[in-house]
């Protein structure tokens, strides 16, 4: 067959330029200089870096220009040349692209910044300098690159590409290896995480602090309510009254009890249960307080209206059969060392400060372990903190049956944390041999108490009991809850989650739909609502029960 005259052959497609060809050739030659490089020590060591970057830029360049080549080969010599649309650049995917210039220079930047770290510690301030600014020609190039929305190119990234590979590798050559740097950054890493810890404690412990301290708007309550107690003998007089209704010992009313020494959360408790109540006249609250705030909590509830409600307000100085020989809790306050440990100076940072929060030696919180001796005469009653707020009518737990039990309570075991082994310590063996490690804790803060089964089955002398047996402090370290959990045991019947909420002092993502079905919602941790450290999101819902028209409340906190 006769070949075609050459004007009519078709044209052959080009392969791999002679001069691609040769640049290969060349790499393989420069992968031989490499080997040899690696294996020689006597060779110069500084200036080859710089060769190689300068190589491996060239054959960035070489490649990208074929790569070029090749499309415009592809798309036709006459083409049109379509504009490049920089502004669906991503800068993100740019720096994760295996081939991106930007990716070399934050590579490079990362390694330098921990060479400047290394080169200030061994006193070579010149390098660190010089490794300094190349660092800020490359912060520069990449903001540049971001803000015009196009991609580095080889001419804006070759030269700084090159000094900052020479610095590192001079860098390496003043005997910066890659341990010196792990040992070093490891240093640096645990002093950081000592600082951390530093400030993490003394966080903790200013957060306690101010969470103990009474704000001086509330104490300037108190102050002015005293100061009413003492100069008007009628609300005195008309104190002893009200101590002789029969209403305080009616079991066909509704009795809850509340212990408190801040008249306005204790007002606030009040006020919410009176305001969700369908019938506030049949409900009685009992008041108990300590002596120092007593007078102010007399006047308080005597001059404010709370819809025929009862309140009685007791000192609980007068109760004298509660004393040391009794009361476990009165020993260990007349105790020094106890004093000194809870009520002394935060010396020991090795102790939790909630460890040692004077309130888990008060008096006043200790009490809700004696209600039956409190009020000897009632048959139930509902327990509430002062720092809940009410939103149900609370008349329905009355109704509730507890199947014999003493204690009717939210369970609190939905988390692994408020498990008994959490609180209680099992390796004990009076501990592990008579309780379950895995049981479920309960919450303390709104719970109805059948003060009937509570006599029966003595629970009073359970709790004195655990408390003889933690005298040095081994099965638990605070709180009330531990030995509740204990003199509580086998007694308890667990309630809907819905009863009572907890977390608002501490948890600021509790969903609000729970917090408006819940019948109680309780500020349990250290940013209470009447804090200026409150969550500011849950602040309103304590705030609205608030009598705010009193005038000194209107002298002492919004003034």
């Amino acid at each position: 067959m006769r070949r075609r005259p050459s004007e009519y052959r078709r044209p052959v497609r080009r392969r791999l330029s002679l001069w691609i060809l040769a640049l290969l050739g060349m790499f393989v030659i420069a992968g031989l200089v490499l080997f040899v490089f690696h294996h020689n020590h006597h060779e110069d060591q500084v200036k080859q870096p710089m060769m190689t970057s300068m190589f491996s830029s060239f054959l960035w360049f070489a490649l990208y220009s074929e790569v070029r080549d090749q499309d415009e080969w592809h798309t036709g010599e006459n083409a049109t040349k379509e504009p490049l649309n920089h502004e669906s650049l991503n800068l993100t995917k740019e720096i994760l692209r295996a081939s991106s210039f930007s990716r070399q220079l934050a590579e490079q930047m990362t390694l330098a910044k921990a060479y400047v770290i290394i080169a200030k510690e061994h006193n070579n301030l010149h390098l660190a300098w010089e490794l300094s600014n190349k660092i800020k020609s490359c912060q520069l190039l990449l903001s540049k690159a971001a803000k015009r929305g196009q991609y580095i190119t080889v001419e804006e990234a070759e030269p700084i590409i090159s000094s900052l590979s020479y610095l590192i590798f001079k860098a390496q050559d003043a005997h910066y290896d890659i341990s010196t740097t792990m040992m070093t950054m490891k240093s640096h890493i645990q002093a950081l995480e000592g600082r951390t810890n530093a400030a993490t404690v003394q966080s903790t412990l200013f957060g306690q602090l101010v969470a103990e301290a009474l704000p001086k708007s509330l104490h300037c309550l108190k102050v002015k309510l005293t100061n009413d107690w003492l100069k008007q003998p009628p609300l005195q007089n008309h104190v002893e009254e009200k101590r002789n209704s029969p209403r305080v010992i009616d079991n066909n009313l509704y009795h809850f009890c509340i212990f408190s020494d801040n008249v306005l959360a204790t007002s606030v408790v009040v006020n919410s249960t009176i305001s969700n109540a369908d019938h506030p006249k049949q409900l009685v609250f009992h008041i108990a307080t300590i002596g120092i705030s007593y007078g102010s909590m007399q006047v308080w509830f005597l001059t404010n209206d709370f819809k025929g409600a009862t309140v009685e307000v007791q000192n609980i100085e007068e109760f004298t059969w509660l004393n040391a020989s009794y009361a476990p809790v009165m020993k260990r306050l007349l105790d020094k060392d106890s004093r000194t440990y809870y009520f002394g100076a935060y010396q020991d940072m090795k102790v939790e400060p909630k460890l040692r929060n004077p309130k888990h030696m008060s008096l006043l919180n200790h009490l809700r372990f004696y209600i039956p001796e409190v009020y000897p005469l009632l048959e139930k009653v509902v327990f509430l903190d002062d720092d809940v707020v009410v939103q149900k009518d609370l008349t329905r737990l009355f109704s509730l049956d507890l199947h014999g039990n003493v204690n009717g309570a939210v369970e609190t075991c939905l988390e692994a944390f408020h498990r008994y082994y959490k609180y209680i310590n099992f390796s004990n063996p009076v501990i592990s041999s008579k309780f379950d490690p895995q049981a479920c804790g309960w919450a303390f803060g709104m719970n109805v108490f059948d003060l009937i089964a509570w006599r029966k089955e003595n629970v009073t002398a359970r709790y004195h009991y655990w408390q003889e047996q933690n005298g040095d402090l081994t099965l638990w370290k605070l709180g009330t809850l531990p030995p509740a959990l204990l003199a509580f045991y086998g007694l308890t019947e667990t309630l809907d989650r819905r009863w009572h909420v907890l977390g608002l002092g501490y948890d600021m993502n509790i969903d609000d739909r729970l917090i408006d079905s819940a019948a109680v919602i309780h500020f349990s941790g250290n940013m209470k609502p009447w804090l200026k450290l409150a969550i500011g999101r849950y602040k309103p819902l304590w705030e609205r029960y608030i009598n705010q028209s009193h005038p000194y409340y209107q002298d002492c906190v919004i003034s």
